[in-house]
């Protein structure tokens, strides 16, 4: 059931449940839209572009005109969806415009390493559902970054929130961010002698005991042989890991990653062990997997000309600083120049 409030010049839509009925293409992809992306708000201009949402069934109350609504005006939501690419469109066509709030907020972050700092008064806000490449130098920091995004190296100063969760110097609030946190490895880090799936599996091992002699229970399986058909590797499911490709083995490595089902997903240098096509083929897939689950994902890469396909944002450290912090798009010869010229610390 919706509730919907009236807001001038929008109406705002609040998901309370699913819905259960699905009919035009429009209502799918809202349907979707809303389930895959823990969405509790849409804004949708008024009144013209509500007509157009008649069409959506199940139990929603929306009006015919901004009149029927009788509502009194409401502050706009807390949480808001991400749809992927192709749904934007779509959405975009029934006057539907998601806003992303943000998922990690970085405070006035300086990190230090032996005594000595690797990044300064870093201030940084990354929003919900969107796909951000840190690029700079070797040993600008960005590894250092991922350290503390992931919760293992705590900053020196200032302080680093994620949503849902809290602030990372909370020890409480740690083991919740944690548990919504995936990390992807340059190395994989998978072991050759398991099955493809037993290595997808250990993303859960959290979910069970460590000394368990138990076989994983079905419900897990299942989960990770969803994982490996999502990356195109279901197939191989049974296949020791160390017989597969470095392409396959990649897939694996996301594969694990997604199995749990995280609302961050960390990377460093993920695609840096393939060659430059794999790696842009593998970078394609892996965007439309995570925007499809509405997945918040940093990663740190080197190759820029990934980073300009793959990410909605990049992010260039300079000495210890951000030298650059715009749109994928925007990373230009000049941007490029700005941050790859500066000597790291």
């Amino acid at each position: 059931m919706f509730d919907v409030v009236l807001t001038r010049p929008s109406l705002y839509i609040q998901v309370r449940s699913r819905i259960p009925h699905r009919r035009s293409r429009a209502s799918t992809v809202l349907v979707r839209f809303m389930q895959t992306t823990s969405l509790t708000m849409i804004q949708i201009p008024a009144p013209e572009s509500v007509r157009c949402l008649i069409g959506l069934t199940g139990r929603i109350a929306v009006p015919r005109s901004v009149s029927d609504a009788g509502l009194e005006p409401a502050t706009p939501g807390l949480r808001y969806g991400y749809p992927d690419t192709a749904d934007r469109s779509v959405l975009g066509n029934i006057g539907i415009s998601p806003i992303a709030p943000d998922a990690v907020t970085l405070d006035h972050v300086t990190l230090k390493r032996n005594g000595k700092d690797i990044l300064r008064d870093l201030s940084l806000r990354f929003r919900r559902g969107t796909i951000t490449a840190v690029v700079g130098c070797s040993g600008v920091g960005k590894s250092t970054l991922m350290g503390a995004l992931n919760g293992l190296l705590l900053p020196a100063s200032g302080s680093i929130f994620i949503a849902g969760a809290g602030r990372l110097d909370d020890p409480k609030s740690l083991r919740e961010a944690r548990r919504g946190t995936a990390t992807i490895f340059q190395d994989h880090a998978l072991i050759d002698r398991l099955p493809a799936i037993d290595n997808v599996l250990l993303g859960l091992a959290d979910m069970r005991h460590p000394l368990s002699p138990l076989p994983w229970p079905r419900s897990l399986r299942l989960r990770a042989a969803t994982a490996l058909d999502e990356v195109g590797l279901l197939s191989r499911a049974t296949a020791r890991t160390g017989q597969l490709s470095g392409g396959e083995r990649q897939r694996v490595g996301i594969a694990r990653a997604l199995v749990r089902r995280p609302r961050l997903l960390l990377g460093d240098e993920p695609f840096a062990s393939v060659d430059p096509t794999l790696a842009r083929q593998l970078g394609a897939e892996f965007r439309r997997l995570v925007i499809r689950n509405g997945i918040t994902v940093i990663l740190v890469l080197h190759q820029i000309p990934l980073a300009r396909t793959l990410a909605d944002r990049i992010v260039g450290l300079a000495a210890g600083r951000v030298a650059f912090d715009g749109p994928a798009a925007d990373f230009d010869a000049e941007a490029e120049d700005a941050v790859f010229s500066s000597a790291p610390m």
